[in-house]
C-alpha cells in the first residue's frame, strides 16, 4: 500500500514522536514543511518568506501531497489553508480560519450566533490618544491585540493608570504580529471592512469562573466535541498553573458547552477542521462565556489525551486532513487522569541553574510516563523570550499521568524536588524548593 504523505507546518521532536506513535502512523510518511525552530525566534515573521519556504519544501519532496497540517498557533494555522489551496490538499478555508482567529471579527460573528454567551467588546486604536475615553466599557476590562498567541500583549486594565502604564509596550511591540497578520489578510483577499480597520486592539468585559477547553472537529459539516480539558489558573493570576483531563465540570455544564460549540462552529462556517474552544463557567450564576476559538488541536493537550485514551488527538487531526471521519476515542490509556503543569515564576531574572538531562532521566525512571520540557538554559534572562504571557515566565512544561488529581499533584511536587533550578532576581534568588514551599 502506498504511503500517505503528510506535511507538517511547524514540526518539532515532541509532536513528531506523538505522530509516529499513532496506530495509523505506518500508513503515513511525515515531512516538515517548516520546522518550529525556523519561525519561533525573536526575529520578525516574514510571512511571504515563510510561505515560500514551506511551498518550496513541499514541491521539492516530489511526492503526492495528501495532507498539510499544523498544531501550533500563529503563523502556522493561517499558513495551512494557503498551502492547502496551492497544493490541492483538504483544509478549511482561510476566511473561516481568520474568522476564528481574528479576535474582533470572531466576536462580531459570535454576536450573531450566541449573543448571550459572549462579553461586551469594542475595537480601539492604541495609537489614538483619546481611545480610552471612547471605549463604551467600564473598568475593569481586558485589552488584547486582534491577533496574538500565548497572551502576548494581553492586559487586564483595572483603571486609567493601568492603561497608561502598558501603552508604551503595546505601541513598541504591536507590529511584531500585526504586520505579518495584516499581510496575510490583505494578500489573500479578506473583506475590506476587516483589512481596512484602523483599530488593532479589542477591549472586552471581564469574564470569571472556572476555565475549560472543548476539543473537537467538524467533518463534512458535522460538529463533534470529543473531550473537555480543565484550565486551572495560578491563585490571583490569569496565568495557567495546569491543564487537567478529563474535566471535573458537572456533566450538565459540559453538555451545554458542547451545544454552544456546535452552534458557533456551524455558524462561522468552519468545516473539515479540528478546533479547540475556550470557555468560562461561573458557578454562582451558572453562566457560560466563550473566550476564544482556535481552529487547531491544542498541542498542549496531546499528551493528556494519549495518557487517558491511549492515543493522542493528533489522530483526529490526521483523519480530518486525510478526509476520514475520526474514530471515537476509547479510554484505553495507562492513566485515569492526566495534567500538563506549567512551572513558572512571576518576576524577571537570570537563570543560574537549569534542569539537566540527568534530572530529566531520573524523573522518567522514577515517575513513568512523566515528561519534562525546560524552556531556558543557564545564563538566559527570562524576559529575553517573547513567548511568554504578560504576567509570568514559563520555565518548564511537566506532563504527568495518575490515578486521580491528588496523585497528579504528588508527582508534580516530586518533579520539583528533583529539578535543580535557580533564578537570580534583582534582590533575591528563587529555587525549586521555594516554589514547593
Amino acid at each position: 500500500m502506498s504511503k500517505k504523505h503528510v506535511f507538517i507546518v511547524g514540526l518539532n521532536d515532541f509532536n513528531l514522536n506523538k505522530l509516529t506513535s499513532l496506530p495509523n502512523a505506518q500508513e503515513c510518511e511525515f515531512h516538515a514543511a517548516l520546522n518550529i525552530s525556523e519561525y519561533l525566534s525573536d526575529k520578525r515573521f516574514d510571512m511571504k518568506e515563510l510561505i515560500d519556504l514551506a511551498a518550496k519544501r513541499i514541491e521539492n519532496a516530489d511526492v503526492p501531497v495528501d495532507a498539510i497540517v499544523s498544531f501550533y498557533d500563529f503563523p502556522t494555522t493561517l499558513m495551512v489553508p494557503v498551502l492547502a489551496e496551492q497544493f490541492g490538499a483538504r483544509a478549511p478555508s482561510l476566511k473561516n480560519v481568520v474568522k476564528c482567529e481574528h479576535k474582533y471579527w470572531s466576536r462580531v460573528e459570535q454576536q450573531k450566533i450566541i449573543p448571550g454567551n459572549i462579553p461586551r467588546f469594542a475595537a480601539f486604536d492604541p495609537f489614538d490618544d483619546l481611545a480610552l475615553e471612547k471605549l463604551p466599557l467600564d473598568f475593569p476590562f481586558w485589552i488584547k491585540p486582534f491577533k496574538s498567541f500565548l497572551s502576548f500583549l494581553a492586559y487586564r486594565v483595572n483603571n486609567e493608570n493601568d492603561y497608561i502604564k502598558v501603552l508604551p509596550e503595546i505601541r513598541e511591540k504591536i507590529d511584531y504580529i500585526r504586520k505579518p497578520f495584516n499581510y496575510l489578510l490583505e494578500t489573500y483577499g479578506m473583506p475590506a471592512h476587516i483589512t481596512n480597520m484602523k483599530e488593532s486592539f479589542i477591549a472586552e468585559e471581564i469574564m470569571s469562573g472556572r476555565m475549560c477547553t472543548a476539543e473537537g472537529h467538524v467533518f463534512d459539516g458535522e460538529v463533534e466535541v470529543y473531550g473537555i480539558v480543565d484550565s486551572i489558573r495560578e491563585p490571583d493570576s490569569s496565568s495557567f498553573a495546569r491543564y487537567e483531563y478529563p474535566s471535573s465540570l458537572p456533566q450538565s455544564v459540559q453538555f451545554r458547552i458542547a451545544d454552544i460549540v456546535r452552534r458557533v462552529i456551524s455558524g462561522i462556517g468552519l468545516n473539515n477542521s479540528v478546533f479547540n474552544v475556550e470557555f468560562f463557567w461561573d458557578r454562582s450564576t451558572d453562566h457560560i462565556s466563550l473566550l476564544e476559538i482556535n481552529p487547531r488541536i491544542s498541542q498542549s493537550h496531546t499528551d493528556l489525551f494519549e495518557k487517558v485514551h491511549g492515543v493522542s488527538h493528533h489522530a483526529v487531526m490526521l483523519d480530518i486532513a486525510l478526509g476520514r471521519k475520526p474514530a471515537t476515542l476509547e479510554n484505553n490509556g495507562e492513566f485515569k487522569v492526566a495534567a500538563k503543569f506549567m512551572y513558572r515564576v512571576f518576576e524577571d531574572g537570570i537563570v543560574k541553574k537549569a534542569p539537566d538531562e540527568n534530572q530529566i532521566r531520573q524523573i522518567a525512571r522514577e515517575l513513568p510516563g512523566t515528561i519534562v520540557i525546560p524552556f531556558y538554559k543557564a545564563g538566559q534572562r527570562l524576559s529575553e523570550s517573547l513567548y511568554q504571557d504578560s504576567y509570568s515566565y514559563l520555565l518548564a512544561s511537566i506532563y504527568v499521568g495518575g490515578r486521580d488529581p491528588s496523585d497528579l499533584s504528588d508527582k508534580y511536587n516530586r518533579c520539583l524536588e528533583i529539578l535543580d533550578l535557580e533564578i537570580e532576581h534583582d534582590e533575591h534568588n528563587v529555587t525549586s524548593a521555594d516554589i514547593l514551599a
